[in-house]
């Protein structure tokens, strides 16, 4: 973690100062070491703390006495393992002094903005026939805010967000928050105007009360996405001893998050696959939603999906028909053109015609999204697909999902095509069409409480 501040410092992304403090080296990454706090000479705002537990509290106590307001505890060994007198004694020291605690048993923060980065993970490591690979990435600056638990989830979700070209707004492991708890990182990411969706990874509450009236105040300016561990009584139990957390009654925490318009995820796959599209696309206004592709069986495979999920896949109005057989009639769209909803542009649909017949269906009011399948192995089909869809789309303000399925090097570039635009992209038709799901949800939560007008 040092080597991340120091480094960071260096290339001009942090701009603040960076000290560091060991008592048994007077120099470390090139850097001047101190020996304590106290002999910096120096107000220091901010210590990052990795040390034995038991000497943890003594150096809040210096830090505070020194006019420090804030420490991020990184030791472990407090209440997770049993210790909860010591994790005790750190905050009566800390709110003594006016130091507010993020951790311990945590990885810190990530800042992909100001360049705080106290996650004492290695971007790359050296494999054993001498080959140095990307390890653990931070990604790109974006505008996702992450807040974990859990800190070893919280660097695979790094390494999983930099990998799918996910872009970060902040990144917080509080582990056993023993001060600072989840409903004040929301009250933050809440209004800051660089975060669109939060993440959550959540193994137990430290206030319930708390978390929920400020989750509630948070979902009516942006949308919060959260996996709720400890469902099982085996999750329960590693819960308990991995955080010190209690995991609580599943049924309570499925009926609050619901209140509140939490959208809680089933599995990690969702976690990610929700909140990238809430990053990158409006909520939907309305449950009656469409399917349009150029492959048959894919899109009866996301009808059946949306349907699953609770959405209404329903047979286009004579309007919206009228419009295509006028098409068809002027050659603009395909002869063979079938189905009423999905709708099947064939195989030799051509990027213009889905640009064509997507404008025609999100034009219509009924229709409040659209699952797009742009099966690539078409002949008339290449990565030109998404320019062209990409600019039709901010056009009706209604989200729409992509599916190419796949895993050659051409699946992968259209993806990344559609993503690069800001249309999420999956590889099959299931995830886009509940991704669909999750941008309705959170469009009729804030329909149904009257913090949007009515669609229509």
């Amino acid at each position: 973690m040092a080597q991340n501040m120091v480094a960071n410092h260096a290339r001009g992304i942090f701009k603040g100062e960076v000290f560091l403090v060991n008592p048994n080296h007077d120099e470390i990454l090139g850097q001047r070491s101190y020996p304590s706090i106290s002999a910096i000479k120096r107000r220091v705002e901010t210590i990052v703390v990795a040390i034995p537990a038991e000497g943890v509290p003594d150096v809040i106590e210096e830090a505070g006495k020194a006019g420090a307001n804030a420490a991020i505890v990184i030791s472990s060994g407090f209440a997770e393992v049993g210790n909860k007198a010591l994790e005790e004694k750190l905050v009566d020291v800390a709110r003594r002094y006016g130091v507010r605690v993020v951790g311990p048993n945590c990885l810190g923060i990530y800042d992909a903005y100001t360049g705080m980065d106290t996650l004492f993970l290695p971007e790359t490591k050296f494999l054993s026939d001498g080959r140095e690979v990307i390890a653990t990435p931070r990604p790109r600056p974006g505008s996702v805010s992450f807040l974990t638990q859990s800190g070893a989830f919280g660097a695979a979700a790094l390494d999983y967000m930099a990998g799918h070209g996910m872009g970060i707004r902040g990144f917080v492991s509080y582990g056993n928050r023993c001060d600072v708890t989840e409903d004040e990182f929301l009250e933050y990411f809440a209004n800051d105007d660089q975060t669109k969706v939060i993440m959550m990874y959540v193994e137990g509450l430290a206030k319930g009360r708390e978390f929920l009236e400020r989750a509630k105040e948070t979902t009516r300016k942006k949308p919060i996405v959260a996996l709720k561990s400890g469902r099982t009584e085996a999750g329960t139990r590693a819960a308990a001893s991995h955080t010190a957390a209690l995991a609580g009654t599943e049924q309570i925490y499925e009926g609050a998050f619901k209140q509140v318009g939490i959208i809680r995820v089933r599995n990690v796959e969702e976690l990610f696959d929700f909140g990238r599209a809430l990053a990158l696309q409006p909520p939907a206004y309305t449950q009656s939603v469409a399917v349009l592709t150029n492959a048959g069986g894919p899109g009866i495979i996301a009808a059946d999906a949306l349907e699953e999920s609770g959405l209404k896949v329903q047979k286009f109005s004579e309007r919206i028909m009228s419009k295509f057989d006028d098409l068809k009639a002027k050659k603009l769209l395909l002869p063979v053109l079938s189905g009423f909803n999905p709708m099947d542009l064939s195989a030799e649909a051509t990027s213009e015609m889905f640009a064509l017949a997507l404008s025609t269906i999100l034009d219509d009011s009924e229709i409040g999204g659209l699952v797009l399948i742009t099966l690539h192995h078409a002949p008339t089909i290449l990565d030109d697909a998404a320019d062209k869809i990409a600019k039709t789309i901010p056009k009706y303000g209604k989200p729409v999902t992509v599916c190419d399925m796949g895993g050659t090097e051409m699946a992968e570039t259209m993806r990344m095509a559609f993503e690069k635009r800001g249309i999420p992209s999956y590889s099959v038709p299931e995830r886009a069409a509940r991704a669909l799901w999750a941008l309705s949800y959170y469009g009729t939560y804030l329909q149904d409480h009257g913090f949007v007008r009515a669609a229509g």
